[in-house]
Parts: structure tokens; sequence; C-alpha cells
């Protein structure tokens, strides 16, 4: 019989069944489209060997007039400022008490240590640093008290835990000695409330983990202390970042890595915000702007009104007839979701609407608009802007903004719906690899996984679709570095996380990365026949290290569309392959193309095919 050659249908189409996705893909895993072809995405390896604490859902990166690099990491936990491959430390101090204000109780035997300080705010897993701190007497020294701590109980509000360790982090347990209360000149330095790794519905009493709050108070959460979203944008060489629900910081770059960031409230200036959803710096124009804040005068924020600065002065929110400071409210909604800088204007989005924000100078600086009453984001970080269009991502499909909202028809629309974890969609984040002309969004599955495992992604060059999986919680397209950036998403506390570079190698950082492309139903006179195929001539390109590159093709076959496929056939195919002899015969038939190598990427051409009817015998 002639050979037949098979043009798989480009992308991927999850819409239908797989009978009805004939001579199309199907299925994949880490497989992008570049030219309608199918080939392996790229590996990803550690951008240092240091890990850092807790979640991070925010990456940006900056340069400094001295063209040193930066990266600003905010995590549930902490916010970092990487440069080179130093992790600093700077989240901010909320409060510092008084000499003497803090003291502590040992119980012989336990490593728990008891630390008394009327009202002091914190919750479970907040850190705080004492200094000058005095010996309990016996196994608990001076050294052992005098470094940072993070909080393992709060049973009251003016009693906290911690467990104790020595200066290398072993655990100390303290002895019959161990009598004293730390002295009279003890003090303690804590830093801003951390945020959770996991949306909560609610936030009143019962909200949160066991042993957050004193039994029979108020519930600690708050906005600030919900899912930990942090914004971040560079205000020249400087760095302004905001915890969802909470507090402006500022880190001055001029005071170095070993400095930390402070309340913008606490910098010269005036009528600064107390409380944000976002805060972003316009790129035309350099103003501070802040979604989802307090008005002048008020404490309380006012999750649809936004302040700016004057212009070129981050702490200067005070509205004259000399400045362009001031503020403006969305009236549709009942919340900002959040903002993303599009062309010359900002994409305002709140639970219900569209507008756009745009610079107009005196006396009003920014105009709002509205744009549409009718559509979302399914969360703060769902959208990015890709070579001046913004993509994103509401509740029930994808859009793209470039002037006007105009829907992207979806080949995998339902696939990614129907399996999204919505309790846990703040999570939901975009991404931009421009180099490939691609967007992503990373999601949640099924209500029992609460984390990022999936990816759906959208060639917007070619308009072709593809899906995977990839725990990851924040992207960096490239910017001052040389690859994109993302960060890892373990929540269990033994397991570190760390930053990766992506399109970096074929690897999964130094281990096998699997990656598989799966049509839909090949049959004959619509299944009339049954169906031999006995040769396969394949057409790979390779790369990376061919000499050991391989991928194995598949044929699975079933006799009827319910019927799960059986495995008909399994094919090696290396560089030096020129054909493949086979027998896989049924009614339908389907081709799985994966690797599972170290060290190389491969790109699928144009299958061809020995192909006969056959007998129903």
């Amino acid at each position: 019989m002639p050979l037949t050659k098979i043009k798989f249908a480009p992308g991927v189409n999850k819409e239908g069944t797989e009978y009805s996705a004939d001579a199309g893909w199907f299925s994949a895993d880490k497989i992008r489209f570049r030219q309608g072809r199918p080939e392996k995405i790229g590996g990803w390896v550690k951008y240092s060997e240091t890990s850092f604490l807790g979640i991070c859902r925010s990456i940006h990166d900056w340069a400094s007039l001295e063209s040193i690099r930066y990266i600003g990491l905010g995590t549930n936990l902490k916010f970092y400022v990487v440069e080179g491959n130093s992790f600093n430390d700077i989240t901010p101090i909320r409060s510092t008490t008084s000499a003497g204000d803090v003291t502590f109780a040992a119980t012989n035997g336990s490593s728990t240590i008891t630390a008394t300080d009327t009202s002091h705010g914190a919750v479970v897993n907040d850190f705080v640093t004492f200094s000058s701190a005095a010996s309990l007497g016996g196994n608990i020294t001076a050294a052992v008290l005098n470094q940072e701590y993070q909080i393992t109980a709060v049973p009251t509000v003016n009693t906290y835990e911690f467990t104790a360790k020595d200066t290398s982090g072993s655990t100390v347990t303290a002895n019959s000695s161990d009598t004293g209360n730390g002295g009279s000149s003890t003090v303690g330095a804590y830093q801003i409330n951390t945020g959770l790794n996991n949306f909560l519905e609610g936030t009143g009493w019962g909200a949160g983990a066991w042993g957050m709050s004193a039994w029979g108070s108020a519930s600690s959460i708050s906005a600030a202390g919900q899912l930990r979203l942090f914004s971040q944008d560079n205000f020249g060489e400087d760095l302004l970042f905001n915890a969802r629900g909470g507090g402006i910081f500022f880190w001055d770059e001029s005071s170095g890595t070993g400095a930390r960031a402070v309340n913008i409230t606490s910098l010269s200036g005036s009528n600064q915000p107390t409380i944000a959803l976002q805060v972003m710096v316009s790129d035309i124009d350099q103003h501070v702007i802040a979604f989802g804040v307090n008005p002048i005068g008020s404490s309380a924020i006012d999750p649809l009104f936004i302040r700016f600065s004057d212009q070129e002065n981050a702490t200067d929110w005070t509205p004259t007839a000399i400045n362009t400071a001031g503020g403006i409210r969305i009236n549709s909604g009942s919340e900002i979701i959040g903002a993303v800088q599009g062309r010359q204007e900002i994409l305002v989005f709140t639970d219900v609407s569209l507008h756009s924000m745009r610079f107009v100078g005196a006396p009003f600086t920014f105009q709002i608009q509205t744009v549409s009453t009718d559509i979302s984001m399914i969360s703060p970080k769902a959208a990015v802007n890709a070579r001046g269009s913004v993509y994103f991502m509401d509740k029930g499909g994808f859009y793209v903004y470039n002037g006007s909202v105009q829907p992207l028809p979806c080949s995998v629309k339902e696939f990614v719906f129907s399996n999204i974890n919505l309790g846990q969609a703040f999570k939901v984040f975009a991404a931009e690899n421009n180099a490939f002309s691609e967007v992503m969004w990373f999601y949640p599955i099924g209500e029992g996984n609460t984390e990022v495992t999936n990816y759906v992604s959208y060639n917007y060059a070619e308009d072709l679709w593809s899906v995977g999986t990839l725990d990851r919680g924040a992207w960096q397209g490239v910017g001052t570095q040389n690859f994109p950036m993302a960060t890892s998403v373990n929540n269990d506390t033994s397991t570190a996380n760390y930053l990766y570079y992506h399109e970096n190698g074929f690897d999964d950082d130094g281990s096998a990365m699997t990656a598989f492309v799966e049509s839909g139903d090949l049959e004959l006179q619509e299944g009339e026949r049954f169906m031999m195929v006995s040769r396969i001539i394949p057409d790979f390109a390779f790369s990376g290290a061919t000499s050991d590159a391989s991928i194995s093709m598949i044929m699975k076959g079933s006799d009827f569309p319910l019927e799960t496929p059986t495995t008909l056939s399994t094919s090696t195919i290396t560089n030096s392959s020129t054909q493949s002899f086979i027998r896989a015969r049924s009614r339908h038939q389907i081709v799985r193309v994966e690797s599972s190598g170290l060290g190389y990427g491969w790109r699928l051409g144009d299958l061809r095919f020995d192909i006969r009817p056959d007998g129903r015998r």
C-alpha cells in the first residue's frame, strides 16, 4: 500500500471528544506549537541554590542607575530583594517594643518558650527578632534568645510561643536552671504580619488554621492576612510594594540590600495611603497609583477608590492646586480585583466591570472610562500585557483587549473551566513568554488540590492553544534577566522553594522532563473498516544532546468511541531511525509521541504511515 501522510491540525483541541478530534491533537503536556508543529518546551534550572521561605506569588525585576540588576520576591512569609545569588530579607518591621516590654518563660524539658508582650498583634507564622535579652539561667542563653524567631502559637492577645534554637538552627531544650524572664532590656522587633498560602472564603470567627488566635476571640485574619498577594513596581531605581489589603512599602536602593523596606507613611510627605489592594507606578507620567485604598481622612479601605501621588513624588498624596495628586472612585461593582498597564492606559478590573484609566493632565490628572460592564478577571494577577495587547482570564473564558475587548476562541476552554478549583481562583496568574509569542495562565485544579499544578498556553501569533502541568506560583517574563523566571510552590515546610530560569536547557532542573502529545482517533471510511498500520516513517528534528536523543511513538487502538484504548505498539525513534515496522490493528487508532530523556529537545514534522484496510478477523 502507498504511504499515507497525516497532517495533524495544529494546537490542542479538547472541546469535543477524542473521537471528534479526528486528525488533530487531543492531549499534551509540556508541548508548545510553533509554526503549527508540536515541540517540547524548554527546560528550567535553579537561579540559585539558595531557597526562600514561603510561597512566592510576585516577581519583579529592574535595574539601578548603576545597572545593578535586582529581583523582588514577595512570599506569604517574607519579602526579598535578590542581588546576584544573594536573597536579602527586606521584610518591613511593623512595630518595635520598648526595652523590657517582652519577657520570657521556659519549662524544664521543653523547647517551647512563652513570650509575654501586651497587645503584641502577632499571628501564627509571624517573625520577631529579639535583642538585648539576658540568659534565663540555663540552656536558654542570651545567644539563644537574641535572634529571629517564627511564632508557632498565639494562646492569647498578650502571649505567643516559639521554639528555642541555637545559632546553627538546632533545637535547644530548657533545663531546671532556666527560671529567668530575660531581664528588663529585651526589645522585640515584629515584622509585618504574614499572610496565608491558601485562600479562605471568610475572615470571621473560625477562619484560618487552628490556634491562629485565642479561643473565643475574633479571627486574626484580615484582608491583609488573607492569601498573600504582593504587587510591586520600581519607582526609578527604588522599589514600591503592597501586600493586598495592607500597607504600601518603600525600599531605598541607595541604602543597600541590608536595609529593610519601610511603610511610606514613615517617609517625609503627607496623606500617604495606609491600606490598599494594589500599587503601581504609571509608565508614562510616573505617578504612584494605589487601587482599593483608604480616602484622605479615613483609615478604612474603600475597595473601589483609586488614589495617586503627585507626579514623580512617591510620598506626597495631598491634592493641591499646584500638584497632580488626587483620587477617583469607580461606581461599578464592589471591589477592584486588579489593574494592569496597557498601551498608554491602565486597565482596571472590578468584580463586574472593566475600565480604562488614562492620564489627561491638569486639573483632573486621570480620567476613567468604562470599557465593559459584564466582564472581569478571575484573580488579581490573571491579566498580562503582551506586545501592547492585554490578555486576561475571567471566570468563564479568555479575552484580549487592544482598544476593545474581544473574546478569544479557545479549543481547550471546557477542559480548563471544568477542572479549575474556583475556591482557590485567586491563585490564577497570567504569564508572558514573548520569545515564543505565548501567554499562559497557571491555575489549581480540583477541590482537593489547592495549589497551582496546571497551565493553559495561547500562541497569539498563530492562534493556537495547548495545555500542561507545571507547579508554579509566579512568573516574570524576560526583562533585565536573560530568561523568564518562575517560582516553585512547595507547601511542605520540609521542601524548599526556589527561583528558576525557564527556557534554559531541556530538563527539569537536571532531571528528566516528560513531554507528550497525543492525537484524537484516526479511522478509515468513517470507522466502517478496520485499519492495519504496519510501518511508520518518522520525521523529527532533535536538539541538544542529539546522540542520546530518542522519543517513543505509541499506537493505541479501540473498536468503538467509548471503549478505552489499549496500547497496540511502541516504537523507539532515534536520530538514525528511518522507519519502524509495527502491527497495530483496530477500528480507531491514536498516535502518542512521548519523551522522557535527559539533555535534548525535539520537534515533530510530518509522519507517514503504511495503512491498509483490514477485515474483521
